[in-house]
């Protein structure tokens, strides 16, 4: 998922596609255009911008004298509170709207209007809800629904660390699900409360109660993943897949690795000290592990990556593991070996998956693969990125 591993890019481009064209609908002088496209600009060379578009790839476009350019904030849905700006303001990694001349000479098309959202700007607007999802946000596995009373009862942690917190759904809060076999949530889709089942993971954001075990959410995404823990017993390179061994169902599972796939390496002491607390055996073991003293965890949602310490009130307590998590060395598709353990966190299916987020450097903790399972898929949300991800 997850921290779709930091995942400023967690503003995905689709996102801000949907801003850029909103401000059509307010713009008469847009909505008579007769080409038009959305991308982002890769090269700027004098009067002329490349741009990869979303649709057809790159795309050369002339911007003559007489062009308007405009800027606006991501997410804005009109140009009303646009602003005026120069070529010499275009930068590579800004999206673009550009609106083509209808009829210009040459080859190379000319642009009557472009409409910018700044890369610096999609920043900002990044770090601000991965700020918001870390203060405000909880998550983990969905223990039960009641859709009458509109609340979900969450399982966070693992071990003699787990611990309950129900989400509060009202009609104004925002849901979302991952699609099927996915594992980008800027791909997530509007989804009712009765789309979300046991055993889902699931990551809401809203107002906690002081001991964080009440949440009246703003917004909520979920999705069913498989966890799967045990040991690489073949690796495919050209394929880029390995075959493991599951633990629990005793059954070879191919595990597709994507770019977007979260990949990190447990450093042996810390598997040790992680296993040792599942068992509930040295939950003060504090100098070598993440802080805060809990594994309560939740995972990384769209604004990216994991919770924010903050001793009293639970909601760093739940968000210490994940961060320790994510903090771990990141690890490439090379760096896997036969015969090594890995717990992973993946798309459903029974013998192929593809994988959102894998782990290794876990031998410790197949010791208790489920505790362990539990563990890493809080981990998994939120993108591919990777941060990406999810909230």
């Amino acid at each position: 998922m997850n921290e779709l591993r930091n995942r400023a890019s967690q503003i995905s481009i689709r996102l801000c596609a949907v801003a850029l064209f909103a401000c059509l609908s307010g713009a008469a002088v847009l909505a008579q255009a007769p080409t038009r496209f959305v991308g982002t600009i890769t090269a700027v060379n004098g009067t002329t911008l490349t741009v990869k578009t979303d649709a057809d790839g790159p795309r050369q476009v002339a911007v003559p004298d007489s062009a308007v350019l405009k800027r606006v904030a991501p997410g804005q849905k009109d140009l009303s509170a646009a602003v005026d700006i120069h070529l010499a303001d275009l930068e590579t990694g800004d999206r673009v709207l550009v609106k083509l001349a209808p009829a210009a000479e040459g080859e190379t098309a000319q642009a009557a209007q472009i409409i910018a959202i700044k890369a610096a700007d999609v920043a900002e607007k990044a770090q601000k809800e991965r700020e918001d999802w870390q203060q405000r946000g909880v998550g983990g596995l969905v223990k039960s629904v009641d859709t009458s009373a509109g609340t979900i009862v969450l399982t966070s942690g693992a071990g003699a660390t787990a611990k309950t917190v129900t989400v509060h759904v009202s009609k104004t809060t925002v849901l979302k699900r991952y699609a099927a076999d996915s594992v980008r949530f800027d791909l997530a889709q509007p989804a009712p409360i009765e789309a979300i089942h046991a055993g889902d993971q699931l990551r809401a954001k809203g107002d906690k109660n002081p001991e964080g075990t009440e949440v009246s959410a703003d917004e909520i995404v979920s999705g069913s993943f498989r966890n799967i823990s045990g040991v690489i017993t073949s690796m495919d390179t050209a394929s880029q897949s390995i075959v493991v061994k599951d633990l629990l169902t005793k059954k070879q599972v191919t595990v597709h690795i994507t770019q977007d796939a979260q990949m990190h390496s447990l450093p042996p002491m810390m598997a040790q000290m992680l296993a040792a607390r599942l068992k509930g055996g040295a939950a003060g073991a504090r100098t070598q592990g993440p802080s805060g003293g809990s594994t309560g965890n939740r995972p990384p949602g769209p604004g990216g990556q994991n919770g924010a310490r903050n001793e009293g009130s639970g909601q760093g307590q739940t968000g210490s593991m994940q961060q320790f998590l994510s903090r771990t060395p990141a690890i490439q598709f090379s760096d896997l070996k036969k015969g090594g353990a890995v717990m992973v966190v993946s798309t459903q299916g029974a013998a192929e998956v593809t994988a959102i987020s894998l782990l290794s450097g876990v031998e410790p903790l197949l010791e208790a693969p489920e505790a362990s399972q539990n563990l890493l898929a809080n981990w998994s949300m939120g993108s591919g990125g990777g941060e990406d991800a999810a909230q």
